[in-house]
């Protein structure tokens, strides 16, 4: 427990929109209460060791947001003198580094940037009176990082003990073309409910986020194994020994895929199956995960079912939209005569494309990358008929 904070407090983890329901998996599965969920974000409680645990363990998140104080403030001047009488020389050394971000709503406010400036004085001005000297600050997220939310009145400042965000995993050092993101691919993993035994199946499989995430959820690896900066490792009281702790844990609970799980990726470009390899080996999975270069079409699809998922492009312009349809209509190919007993999905942003795949869904699960709203569509291929199955 951090001597700094002994104490509870609101927890908010932050997530793209329409990932709040993994989150909030995530968070039940290790013990947490939910305390209140909206599209990008779900709220918890407990304590700032609390908040290294989860910076460690969520696969799904993108920010683990500690509260410090809340009140309400009609304007800037007001802001200005309820964050100034907060004891930052209790949380801030003197020759660190720290950057504002914030949410804002208020009448009174034209420009987010006002607010921040204002946030940044009245902890400089309070770290000058208290102490004789300031902090520097900057846009870096790579130290303290401290979250203004400021909605009408009411004012909540927290700690945002992530620091740089958490939904890279950090293993990425070679994207190809527009990759999914971490936490989004492990979001849509945990959707579609595998096993973690059975095969996956990846085929069209880019830089390797999906098959790479999955990998890590076979072997339980926590993420944040793979990173060694988080914002609460630059606030005052910072516990080490208790991190030291959370790393040795993570390292044990790290497991051997269950016996001969097959998890295969697939890609016609040898330059995304390099950067795909060499992601994966930066994982610590690369072993785990057997890659084939050439057309989705040709992919090894084991005979045991299991799970099959495909990342087509979505074609954002009319003339991409028209040469996609032809892939799309081939997926629905592929599906139906390659892929009997397994349950299939496709994530895209493009519904109209995805008319062309010619099956029925079994559900429309919905996601946003970046901001583009996206379904995950799921297909049962069953063998034979459904009824047979049944």
């Amino acid at each position: 427990m951090s001597a700094v904070f002994p104490y509870k407090s609101a927890i908010v983890v932050t997530c793209f929109p329409q990932q709040s329901p993994w989150v909030a998996q995530e968070l039940e599965a290790l013990g947490f209460d939910i305390k209140s969920s909206a599209i990008s974000e779900v709220e918890t409680e407990g304590y700032m060791d609390d908040c290294l645990r989860l910076n460690m363990q969520l696969r799904t998140a993108s920010r683990v947001l500690f509260q410090i104080q809340r009140f309400k403030a009609n304007n800037a001047d007001e802001l200005y003198k309820r964050i100034k009488a907060i004891p930052w020389e209790n949380y801030l050394d003197n020759d660190g580094y720290f950057s504002i971000t914030s949410y804002v709503k208020n009448d009174t406010i034209r420009d987010d940037r006002f607010a921040n400036v204002r946030v940044k004085d009245a902890i400089a001005d309070r770290m000058l009176e208290k102490t004789g000297s300031r902090p520097n600050s900057g846009p870096d997220r790579d130290k303290t990082v401290i979250h203004i939310y400021w909605k009408e009145e009411k004012v909540r400042i927290y700690f945002d003990t992530s620091g740089e965000t958490i939904s890279k995993h950090g293993y990425r050092k070679k994207p190809f073309k527009a990759p999914m993101n971490e936490a989004l691919a492990a979001s849509t993993i945990l959707a579609t409910e595998w096993d973690k035994q059975s095969p996956f199946v990846n085929p069209m499989c880019g830089s390797g986020t999906l098959a790479i995430e999955a990998a890590l959820l076979a072997i339980n690896k926590a993420p944040g194994l793979l990173r060694d900066n988080f914002g609460f490792m630059h606030i005052k009281g910072y516990d080490a020994d208790s991190w030291a702790n959370y790393v040795r844990l993570a390292e044990l609970q790290v497991k051997q895929a269950s016996a001969g799980v097959k998890i295969i990726a697939s890609d016609l470009n040898r330059n995304a199956l390099e950067a795909a390899r060499d992601n994966a080996r930066n994982a610590g999975v690369e072993d785990l995960i057997t890659f084939e270069q050439g057309d989705f079409r040709e992919t090894t699809v084991p005979e045991e079912a299991g799970t099959i998922m495909l990342n087509p492009e979505y074609g954002e312009r009319l003339g991409e939209e028209e040469q996609l349809k032809e892939v799309y209509q081939a997926i629905g190919d592929f599906f139906k005569n390659k892929c009997q007993g397994y349950t299939g999905f496709i994530f895209t942003g493009n519904m109209n494309l995805a008319k062309t795949i010619g099956l029925r869904t079994s559900a429309r699960i919905p996601f946003y990358n970046a901001k583009i709203e996206c379904r995950l569509l799921k297909y049962e291929l069953y063998r034979g008929t459904k009824k047979a199955k049944a």
